[in-house]
């Protein structure tokens, strides 16, 4: 996944905490992050993990940057 604003680096556990909405569009594609009691998975390595396929996992980094672009405008 290529995401922006470099949050494809962080641990998905700091994105979910400080963007509420990306645990909710993980959730809406049933990935059970925001329930996860580890937390240390980098967001980029979050969607593959689950082996959604291409179109999924392109729908989501789309759902994110679409989200992360409004969010700094």
């Amino acid at each position: 996944m290529k995401l922006p604003y470099g949050i494809g680096e962080q641990a998905i556990n700091k994105v979910i905490e400080e963007h509420p909405v990306i645990g909710e569009i993980l959730e809406k594609h049933e990935i059970g992050c925001v329930t996860c009691g580890v937390g240390i998975c980098l967001m980029n390595d979050v969607v593959s993990i689950h082996s959604l396929g291409d179109k999924v996992e392109a729908q989501i980094e789309q759902e994110i940057t679409d989200y992360m672009n409004r969010r700094k405008n």
